[in-house]
């Protein structure tokens, strides 16, 4: 490491990697300067700071100390900081020459949280530009060492069997039948029964943590003590679990994988993996996320069973076949694959990278997720013209806290005490929900929980002028300037609500808050059977506050309706919020350009799919959308769903001349409009290298079939063909045709896409069974070489 300023160290669990090494390399006097220790989770980073400190005989705060969200222990003397993902990408914001600090590790890596991979990444900007003597200490029992290697070529690997237990891992199926959480319980008992220890039970959330729990309290030997194991759960209950066990007594510790990691439990022999962990994913299109129940990676499964033999020898029982062990993923997917980028966008702004390209990463962040990072900061005020972070974009920057969370703080500073307050303690709600009660923001905002002050203290800190009390009647405005797109309006009396963005959502038709006809519906979770979000919290709202404090929100809108009944078209003037109505007026006689506006907002709701498509216009589309993709040397039109409608007002306003309703909206020669796409040079390139038909060796022009997916087709008769010798391209030899080749009654005959091949090969099969069934017709022994022809015998000159 001393040459290297990038090492990679995978070693087993137990090995010491968090426990011993970091004090090794506090004592090496090449390393002068701080060490940074990034713990993936806030229970580790606790948990292993006090292990350092208390092998040093200090309490924590002396030479070891750590840092994280709404805590702090560390002094003047601290050298070695153990720090939670957050805390280490505050660090680099306020100093990116990182001075003082010799060493970065980062622990656990194999997690590959988003805050781990953006560290990696600015911490790799920083060696190569700002300080080249800052060395990085990648770590994890399970490294992804082929995709870290491809990285970081230089970085040497070192594998480091190191003091850990053996552990005999087994695999345990649960029965097909009956509840799960009761299989696991019963799977547990037996264990338990069998075995002597403490066991660790792995299970995907809390709430099957709960329902497990439920099934063997009061079932199990005496001297075992039931202990779950969360994020959301007090410090003293998850000191709980992490102590050792009273003399003469042993638990059973329920946890999601909050405890495979950098945590010995004292007393664990027994590892009990369910399999299963719960992960979010987000949707770019929505904006929503959805929690996800599904297998683990064997990464996951070796970190698991390796908490079995951290202090002795142990057992771990997979609770699945070997078959399914052996058919999972060798490691998990990076969540900056499948979250939220909004963060991470303006993390990268602030650093002064508008393009994440510029950037080393493991996995690129999702093109189609930093367009929604972009959109949402947008919404928020976040971006100048320019692409960078505006005034506002740079105050949200240092919160500290999601933009949504960030805009929200910086407006209620504006706004005065009370205001203030109260979004500080809704900062806090949202970035640790309750797990349980009310979904009501208003309520909690009047019982407010004991870690939510704690972080409103911290976060005060951060803030200039004076703070005064909460006051409720500041909430729904508040979580309005954060989520305006989630500003939702009743729809029937079932709890179901259409949120601003135009996406449904639901209460349980008994939740008291069900009632208010308006809500900001702050926390939805995207469910896998309703297509409506469900409001995890919420707060009633009056629209005209709203719409008096926040007057940005409402835009004033002509709408169009087509009377089915009375075959008339109505037009409306409308103040809405997003997709939410708030007023609505007639306009007795619109005028041509608020006709044409109401037209084209009639196609936005719609879709293009509701527009009359003859073929030639479909065809058209098609062969832009397939030129994009085969001919990306030229500049071509987004002619998707999303591009049209964003470009309604080039292409299809100009063939709205004379148009007044839905019927004549839906007459409009859509090919004659998609052409205003494109320039003469674009016509030109598009009729070259997708023409709409093919010349056949008996000069008839052939029309070519473009789909969405896969190659174009060409029907053709078969004696047509006759002197073809190679199957038909078109985009410049780029894409060969599929040639239907049909008989003379225009039958399917054979499709291929390899011509010469057909000639030699299957051609023989047709001609014979062609030539008792059309004898007056031409079938030429060496047909890449014969004559082709539209007609008979009699007229055949082959």
């Amino acid at each position: 490491m001393q040459r290297s300023q990038a090492v990679l160290l995978q070693a087993p669990p137990g090995a010491g990697k968090s426990t011993w090494l970091p004090l090794k390399l506090l004592e090496q006097a090449w390393l002068p300067g701080k060490i940074i220790m990034l713990e993936p989770r806030r229970l580790a980073a606790r948990s292993v700071a006090q292990r350092l400190a208390e092998q040093l005989n200090e309490p924590v705060g002396e030479r070891v100390g750590y840092r994280m969200r709404s805590e702090s222990q560390c002094g003047a003397n601290t050298r070695l900081e153990v720090v939670t993902e957050g805390v280490l990408i505050r660090m680099l914001q306020r100093d990116p020459m990182m001075e003082g600090v010799s060493l970065v590790i980062l622990d656990e890596f194999h997690e590959r949280s988003l805050q781990a991979d953006l560290a990696l990444s600015l911490l790799l900007d920083v060696q190569g530009g700002l300080n080249d003597e800052l060395k990085l200490l990648i770590m994890s029992a399970t490294l992804d060492n082929q995709k870290l290697q491809q990285t970081l070529p230089q970085a040497p690997v070192i594998s480091a069997e190191g003091r850990s237990f053996p552990v005999e891992r087994r695999y345990l199926p649960l029965p097909s039948t009956g509840y799960f959480e009761d299989n696991v319980a019963q799977a547990v008992r037996q264990i338990l029964n069998k075995h002597q220890g403490s066991l660790l039970l792995f299970l995907p959330g809390v709430a099957e943590i709960r329902r497990v729990y439920d099934a063997l309290n009061g079932t199990l030997s005496p001297d075992i003590d039931l202990c779950p194991l969360y994020g959301a759960l007090s410090l003293a209950e998850q000191q709980k679990a992490i102590a050792p066990s009273p003399d003469g007594r042993r638990k059973a510790v329920l946890a999601t994988n909050i405890a495979e990691t950098s945590l010995t439990i004292d007393g664990i022999s027994l590892v009990v993996d369910s399999g299963l962990e719960r992960t979010a994913r987000f949707d770019a299109k929505s904006g929503l996320t959805r929690l996800v129940t599904m297998r683990v990676s064997k990464a996951s499964m070796t970190q698991r069973a390796g908490r079995a033999g951290r202090l002795m020898p142990g057992q771990c029982w997979h609770l699945f076949s070997q078959e399914q062990a052996e058919r999972a993923a060798e490691q998990g997917e990076p969540e900056i694959l499948q979250t939220d980028l909004s963060m991470l966008s303006m993390e990268l702004l602030q650093w002064g990278c508008r393009d994440a390209q510029q950037l080393t990463w493991l996995d690129r962040p999702p093109e189609a997720s930093l367009s929604a990072a972009r959109r949402l900061l947008t919404q928020l005020g976040a971006l100048a013209p320019d692409g960078g972070l505006s005034s506002a974009g740079r105050k949200m920057a240092q919160m500290g806290c999601e933009p949504r969370l960030a805009a929200m703080l910086a407006f209620a500073q504006t706004q005065g005490e009370g205001s203030l307050a109260t979004a500080l303690l809704l900062t806090a709600m949202m970035e640790e929900p309750p797990r349980s009660g009310s979904r009501d923001v208003a309520h909690w905002l009047s019982k407010p929980l004991p870690q939510w002050q704690k972080r409103v203290r911290q976060l005060r800190s951060r803030l200039s002028g004076p703070v005064g009390r909460p006051d409720a009647d500041e909430a729904p405005v508040l979580l309005a300037v954060g989520f305006a797109d989630r500003i939702a309006q009743q729809r029937g009396s079932d709890g179901r609500y259409l949120l601003a963005n135009g996406l449904g959502a639901q209460l349980e038709p008994d939740d008291p808050l069900s009632r208010s006809p308006w809500l900001v519906a702050a926390s939805l979770l995207q469910g896998a059977s309703s297509p409506d979000a469900r409001i995890l919290l919420g707060v009633a709202a009056d629209p005209e506050r709203l719409a008096l404090r926040l007057p940005h929100l409402v835009s004033s809108q002509s709408a169009i309706e087509w009377d089915e009944e009375k075959g008339t078209l109505r037009a409306w003037k409308r103040q809405q919020i997003g997709r939410l109505v708030l007023k609505a007026a007639p306009l007795a006689k619109p005028s041509t350009e608020e006709l044409h506006a109401a037209l084209l907002n009639w196609v936005r709701t719609q879709g293009v799919d509701a527009l009359g498509w003859d073929d030639d216009a479909r065809q058209l589309r098609l062969r832009i959308l397939r030129a994009r993709e085969w001919l990306p040397d030229s500049p071509w039109p987004d002619v998707s769903d999303e591009g049209l409608l964003a470009s309604l007002e080039r292409w299809l306003l100009p063939a709205l001349e004379g148009v007044r309703d839905i019927k004549g909206l839906k007459q409009v020669s859509l090919a004659k409009a998609l052409g205003q796409l494109l320039d003469w040079r674009q016509k030109q390139r598009l009729d070259d290298a997708l023409p709409v038909a093919y010349r056949v060796p008996t000069d008839s022009l052939i029309p070519i079939r473009y789909s969405e997916e896969g190659p174009p087709a060409l029907a053709v008769r078969l004696q047509e063909m006759f002197g073809e010798r190679q199957t038909p391209t078109i985009a410049d030899g780029r894409v060969s045709l599929v040639v239907e080749l049909l008989s003379p009654a225009h039958r399917p005959l054979q499709i291929t896409q390899d011509l010469a091949a057909f000639w030699q090969g299957a051609y023989r099969e047709v001609q014979k069974e062609m030539k008792g069934r059309y004898p007056k017709h031409v079938w030429p022994d060496d047909p890449a070489n014969a004559a082709p022809t539209r007609r008979t015998k009699r007229f055949y000159e082959g």
